[in-house]
């Protein structure tokens, strides 16, 4: 049996939108194995206020 307690929360921040300017922020919540991956995530997500797909990166 699997062990629990792997899986934390993280929050993906656009990069694109921070540093352009505009008010507002694009955030993401997703889950990821920390045993698997314990750097920061770096995901390709959808920005509605920018309506195009930029780069999000974990927070915190």
């Amino acid at each position: 049996m699997a062990k629990k307690g792997n899986r934390i929360q993280v929050i993906l921040e656009c990069t694109e939108h921070k540093n352009s300017g505009l008010p507002g922020t694009s955030r993401h919540i997703t889950t990821k194995n920390k045993r698997n991956t314990p750097d920061r995530l770096e995901l390709k997500k959808y920005n509605p206020i920018m309506k195009k797909s930029t780069v999000h990166k974990e927070i915190k």
